[in-house]
């Protein structure tokens, strides 16, 4: 059983506060401009929400997603003194809290620092959250335990005068293998753990790094930097990436400034010839982060091991890959479905491991104090999952009931967790000012119609879904999803989607969707009903929705049969097709100005 420790002090985070307090002050004393002041804010984990005024979104960095039952709890002060009476799990493993009044926020953020949280960083042209898989660590398949790597990473790029005016902003994600659970693929930075066989037939244990991926309205794949690289050469290679991203990003037009653009402007040769040499030449600097970080020099890195009965494929000579078990959901008994489908076991650590479901990643603080003291009292890890979950680690089957009851009393105990009925999406027009649909609306939409189609707990698919084409909501990844639009029927405007079909991020490959057809946002839960209704009844063993798409004739295919719902009525006759989800008036695209993905 893992042993639970208590949140170090942000001493660094505290004396963040005291700047933060002082130029609040000064902004709202007259002394510094907007823009200016916009600029710091957001490097220090601030946005400005869509409902403009003094309400604020603030954003709390999780490196890795990992939590102790303090930190959970001081989730809790937060949701209930500053924000709603919720927060937000983010897919990049952060928690977020809307409608903090700006005059509030150094008291938040000196409470965060006093419990060893930061948001520095979280936001702005910055290296933003570390993320890694959520099982790293725990899972039978890795090939090593990158958690550590992750944190170092994390801290050394933190406060790094490297990283504070950066081009656009920078993204770095790890995987312990290349199942790419961490979703390294369409990243700026891609870790994905591997290893490689010496003449002499010894193995080494080492990292693959793949650089320049990018969702946005124009996705690029992560592509691979070289075949292998050293765990000594790891932090080296990703500063120097950011150091040539740094060096020769477009600092002139935001739209055209992620690391993805250099591969269309510079070419894919020139790009990874320049990361290669300023690696080679990072020897000289003053601060070389070469070596073994002490992070991993401390708590390792050795990978958690396959167990006995877990089978393993050899796919090519010195490469295996352990094979999972698709999830189904077959038993009635309401333990037994929960166990099936959200528990994870095969690690030769002998752990167990369980996702508790957050619907639509948010969490009230009656949950967070739960899941706190279940963390404390059954001596858990616990870590955020980039589909909004939380992920409980270190359990022994006896305590599974436990866990279950427990979770079941909190709302969080549905079975499929991190499946179709687990539908993602962004904020949306809720709080975003780039976001044109409300794609929460649409999300608990289609969840309610899978449940009542008896559709929801289908496997092998994943829905998720943006409010506008920045891809906030992953999109393009997804085997269905959904990017708002908006549309124009009948002399009005009206709520609308593109549907895309068959993204997928898995075996160091990323697919991105393919456009399907548009839909009134109205129409978008029955559109989606469909394809799963159809892919459950079709679909051989174990055949991925990719695979199924492209023998039933691809997107645009499948997105012909479902034409007859492009149709919007007249507003006489279908006046709900001319009201946003949640919304109570007509629909407008207000598009605010961005402080995030789009700009």
């Amino acid at each position: 059983m893992p042993h639970l420790t208590e949140p170090e002090i942000n001493a660094e985070q505290l004396k963040d506060v005291e700047k933060f307090e002082d130029l609040l002050q000064r902004y709202l004393g007259g002394e510094i401009e907007d823009d200016a002041f916009r600029i710091f804010r957001l490097n220090n984990g601030i946005y400005g929400q869509r409902q403009g005024g003094h309400n604020q979104m603030v954003r709390i960095k999780i490196p890795w997603g990992g939590l102790l039952p303090d930190q959970l709890e001081v989730m809790a002060d937060i949701a209930d003194t500053y924000s709603r009476g919720w927060g937000h799990i983010t897919t990049r493993q952060n928690i977020q809290f809307h409608y903090v009044e700006l005059e509030r926020v150094p008291e938040l953020l000196r409470l965060l620092g006093r419990h060893g949280l930061t948001t520095r960083e979280a936001c702005g042209d910055t290296v933003r959250n570390v993320q890694a898989c959520h099982f790293a660590g725990v899972c039978p398949y890795e090939k090593l335990d990158v958690t550590q790597w992750a944190e170092a990473t994390y801290r050394h790029f933190v406060r790094n005068p490297l990283s504070q005016r950066l081009p656009r902003k920078f993204k770095i994600n790890f995987s312990g293998c290349d199942t790419d659970c961490g979703q390294a693929m369409f990243n700026d930075v891609g870790v994905v753990a591997t290893t490689r066989i010496h003449d002499d037939g010894t193995s080494e244990s080492g990292f693959r790094v793949f650089v320049a991926g990018g969702l946005g309205a124009n996705p690029h794949p992560a592509l691979a930097l070289e075949e292998f690289t050293p765990r000594e050469h790891l932090l080296p290679t990703i500063e120097a990436v950011l150091r040539v991203f740094s060096n020769h990003g477009n600092r002139d037009n935001k739209l055209r400034a992620r690391l993805k653009w250099l591969v269309d402007t510079m070419g894919w040769d020139e790009l990874q010839g320049r990361i290669l040499k300023e690696r080679r030449l990072l020897l000289g600097s003053s601060s070389w982060p070469g070596g073994i970080p002490d992070e991993v020099e401390k708590n390792g890195d050795a990978p958690a091991g396959v167990a006995d009965g877990v089978e393993v494929t050899v796919l090519g000579q010195g490469t295996e890959q352990a094979v999972a078990t698709p999830v189904q959901i077959r038993s009635t008994d309401p333990f037994q479905r929960w166990d099936g489908t959200n528990v994870v076991r095969g690690s030769a650590k002998g752990t167990v491991s369980a996702v508790a479901y957050a619907r639509l990643g948010d969490v009230t603080s009656e949950q967070f104090r739960g899941l706190a003291a279940i963390q404390r009292d059954l001596g858990l890890e616990v870590r955020l999952t980039n589909r909004q979950n939380v992920a409980f680690r270190g359990l022994t089957d006896e305590q599974l009931p436990v866990l279950f009851e427990r979770l079941s009393a909190l709302g969080m105990a549905e079975p499929g967790a991190e499946l179709v009925r687990d539908v993602v999406a962004c904020p949306g027009s809720d709080t975003c000012n780039l976001a044109v649909t409300q794609s929460r609306g649409l999300a608990s939409a289609i969840g309610a119609k899978l449940e009542e189609e008896g559709l929801a707990e289908v496997g092998g698919l994943r829905v998720n879904i943006s409010g506008c084409t920045n891809s906030c909501g992953q999109h393009h990844t997804s085997d269905i999803g959904f990017f708002g639009a908006e549309r124009r029927a009948h002399g009005q405007s009206a709520p609308g989607y593109q549907m895309l079909l068959g993204g997928y991020v898995g075996q160091t490959q990323v697919h991105f969707g393919e456009k399907a057809l548009r839909l009134p946002a109205k129409v978008a839960p029955e559109a989606t009903a469909r394809i799963v209704r159809r892919f459950a009844n079709e679909r051989e063993a174990g055949e991925t929705f990719r695979a199924w798409l492209e023998r039933s004739g691809g997107a645009k295919a499948l997105g012909a049969e479902l034409k007859e719902l492009d149709v919007f009525p007249t507003p006489d006759d279908g006046p709900d097709f001319y009201v946003d989800y949640g919304e109570t008036g007509p629909y407008v695209a207000d598009v605010g100005e961005g402080e995030c993905a789009g700009v």
